[in-house]
């Protein structure tokens, strides 16, 4: 099991930038896949980005490709999401989560908020 907890939410005006950190503990970043996801008031959860265990590949939304970085540093055991001209339609709750290799993402962090006002 792998303990995950975000940080870095806030409030940010369109255009303006936010870095999402994710603490993992209880099992190394590097052995998991990881990936953030988003769920908005009244919409289903969705998948944003992704960094697979085996060489690091990301993956992206289309809705944030060129304006998101998903990074990990192994030596703090941390995952971040660099997040860059944000919109308004980015505002939601941002939830880092771990496939620690059952091919399903099993544990979740409780969540950060991100409100980006126009």
């Amino acid at each position: 099991q792998v303990q995950l907890v975000e940080s870095g939410g806030g409030l940010v005006q369109a255009g303006g930038s936010l870095r999402l950190s994710c603490a993992a503990s209880g099992r190394a970043v590097s052995t998991c896949t990881m990936a953030w996801f988003r769920q908005a008031p009244g919409k289903e959860r969705e998948f944003v980005a992704g960094i697979s265990r085996l060489g690091g590949r990301t993956t992206y939304a289309d809705s944030v490709k060129g304006r998101f970085t998903i990074s990990r540093d192994n030596a703090k055991n941390t995952m971040y999401l660099q997040m860059n001209s944000l919109k308004p339609e980015d505002t939601a709750v941002y939830f880092c989560a771990a496939d620690l290799g059952s091919s399903t993402y099993d544990s979740w962090g409780q969540g950060t908020q991100v409100t980006v006002s126009s």
